[in-house]
């Protein structure tokens, strides 16, 4: 992990096309900016996290394990 210090209005650069800013500071809150393209998704962890086991969990009820591959293609 990259550990690094910024100051209110210093950013940091990711690769060619992301670029983080620290907008604001207030006790121990820090508010980010991102600019990024419309194609890189951006998510606060959490959300992150919450997405990934909705998939998961479709992914795992959406196909009953009885079902055989033919009858799977007939539904």
């Amino acid at each position: 992990m990259l550990i690094l210090s910024r100051k209110k209005d210093e950013s940091i650069i990711i690769g060619d096309n992301i670029v983080i800013s620290v907008v604001d500071i207030k006790g121990d809150q820090v508010k980010l900016g991102i600019a990024a393209p419309t194609s890189v998704k951006v998510f606060r962890q959490e959300v992150y996290q919450a997405i990934q086991e909705e998939n998961k969990a479709a992914a795992a009820s959406s196909i009953p394990e009885d079902l055989s591959l033919d009858e799977l293609f007939k539904k």
